[in-house]
């Protein structure tokens, strides 16, 4: 594979983890786009009926990693300048080939979801995993399997 595609690869994944962390700090600030209320946004995202998992305390560190595995991936693919040569090369693959299980098992989780809320297709969860959460996990598992092997 062309190193060129790999680093935009890596670039790719390193963007969607930024965009996932800001998403959740704005919701750790309390805001609740694009739902109207917290019980609406927790059925949406995470298919449950309790809001205590949209607490600062449960986001902000989430969106930590979310952060963390973004400059991960980004020094994989040689994209941080200096903070890269700081890491052993090992820690940095283990690194991106740990974002690249969770991104897989995130795919594997929707694709099982979907089978199970078959029933349920009114559900907003429901289509939103089917026509976003899984397919995007799934592009990008194949985004960070293309970075890690850098």
């Amino acid at each position: 594979m062309d190193q060129y595609i790999k680093e935009l690869a890596g670039i790719l994944v390193s963007l969607a983890l930024v965009a996932d962390g800001l998403l959740h700090i704005y919701w750790a600030t309390g805001r609740l786009w694009p739902a109207r209320d917290k019980l609406s946004l927790a059925q949406a995202v995470l298919n449950i009926n309790k809001t205590r998992s949209f607490r600062p305390a449960v986001l902000v560190p989430l969106a930590c990693l979310l952060f963390c595995g973004a400059l991960i991936v980004l020094a994989r693919v040689h994209y941080l300048g200096m903070f890269e040569q700081l890491i052993p090369s090992s820690l940095l693959q283990l690194g991106t080939l740990a974002v690249t299980i969770g991104l897989l098992l995130r795919g594997l989780a929707g694709i099982v979801w979907a089978l199970r809320l078959a029933a349920s297709r009114s559900e907003m969860f429901y289509k939103l995993n089917l026509i976003v959460y899984t397919p995007l996990c799934l592009v990008l598992f194949v985004a960070a399997a293309a970075a890690a092997s850098f």
